[in-house]
């Protein structure tokens, strides 16, 4: 997997503004929710869909949203607490570059529906495993990890603004269901 100096620091912006919204501004755990976010955030824009759209021999490559971030923050900010997390997202192009020029690869819908599952499946896997080794070894971390997982998760899957949600839908509203289903009584178990 291939990362451009632009794509890492835009990551980096990302986990920064996902810390300091899921921390609540709180700087005494910012950097143990840096570390959890790392993990969930990373998991979600690279295993899920970046690797999942160069299996289908598509460029991918994460892009900030600047809106995204600032909406978030003041959202974050605001007395009600509600983290609206989407900083940003992986593009997804049907372009490559090989040896010597471009090809341009054909995706299907449903392709491009488990491109956008795979994110929030990624998260729900990491918040089930999580939530296992929290219950039989209680730590905060552990219960944040889960927590957070399954959070990323179901926001994704909400149906509009572009969100996984919306496309997984336009490709399987089954799949969506059970990829919501899942995220949501993870969320709520918690």
């Amino acid at each position: 997997m291939n990362f451009t100096e632009r794509e890492i620091k835009e990551l980096l912006i990302s986990i920064v503004a996902l810390a300091l919204m899921f921390s609540g501004f709180n700087f005494e755990i910012l950097p143990l929710t840096i570390v959890v976010i790392v993990f969930i955030f990373a998991s979600h824009e690279i295993i899920g869909h970046k690797y999942f759209a160069q299996r289908y021999d598509c460029s991918a490559e994460y892009r900030m949203s600047t809106m995204g971030i600032l909406f978030g923050l003041i959202m974050a900010a605001l007395p009600m607490g509600f983290v609206f997390a989407a900083p940003g997202a992986v593009w997804i192009s049907p372009f490559s570059k090989n040896k010597f020029a471009f090809t341009v690869n054909h995706i299907t819908h449903r392709e491009y529906g488990i491109i956008s599952a795979a994110g929030p499946i990624v998260n729900i896997a990491i918040g089930g495993i999580f939530a296992l080794l929290n219950f039989y070894l209680p730590m905060q971390i552990l219960g944040m990890i889960a927590s957070f997982s399954f959070y990323i998760a179901m926001f994704n899957m909400i149906p509009f603004l572009g969100l996984d949600g919306e496309k997984v839908m336009k490709w399987s509203w089954k799949a969506w269901a059970l990829i919501f289903a899942a995220s949501l009584i993870g969320y709520a178990t918690l």
